[in-house]
């Protein structure tokens, strides 16, 4: 045995915060890590779909390309390291408690509430949607003021709407309620 405290199935590397268990693969990290080579591979299939202007020297495939491999790139590393025995050791000051059940009313709850933005995109607008996006999932979090969280919901929802929508000239729907916001650009 080496690393003391791991265990005598474990290994510490140099350093890290992994163990190398001899054993069953963990199915959650295996999950988690193939569901994040599905995206990687979604995200890159993804940037061949964006329109390119003609003529244009850096076109807005550049970004998207860099993210996209990156995730994938990341994903793959994680899967190899899985699949070769190294798992995930929880933080010594993490504040979990690992008997305790997963929470599947407050996960069903931010489910909704994504699902029930992208629904209400097109015809609230964007802002609107992601302010109850933002302020729905801190009420479901445990927030006691579920208000604040609606108000600073509101507050960044807007500035993200007015960054990206009206500066960079992004596709984010201004909705009726700031459709007056959006003819200033």
């Amino acid at each position: 045995m080496a690393g003391g405290s791991l265990g005598p199935e474990s290994v510490r590397t140099g350093g890290s915060r992994s163990a190398r268990v001899i054993g069953p693969l963990p199915k959650g990290e295996l999950v988690f890590a193939l569901l994040m080579v599905a995206l990687g591979v979604f995200a890159l299939v993804g940037v061949f779909t964006i329109h390119v202007p003609t003529g244009a020297q850096v076109g807005p495939t550049v970004f998207p390309v860099f993210v996209a491999t990156l995730l994938l790139g990341a994903a793959v590393a994680v899967l190899i390291s899985i699949l070769r025995g190294q798992r995930g050791v929880p933080e010594d000051g993490e504040d979990v408690d690992q008997s305790l059940p997963t929470d599947w009313i407050t996960l069903v709850k931010i489910a909704a509430l994504l699902l029930a933005h992208l629904l209400l995109i097109e015809p609230i607008g964007w802002a609107p949607a992601a302010a109850l996006l933002f302020g729905g999932v801190a009420w479901s979090l445990g927030a006691r003021r579920w208000w604040v969280a609606l108000l600073i919901g509101v507050a960044v929802a807007l500035v993200v709407q007015v960054a990206f929508g009206g500066f960079l000239g992004l596709s984010l729907p201004w909705g009726p309620a700031l459709s007056w916001l959006g003819r200033m650009f």
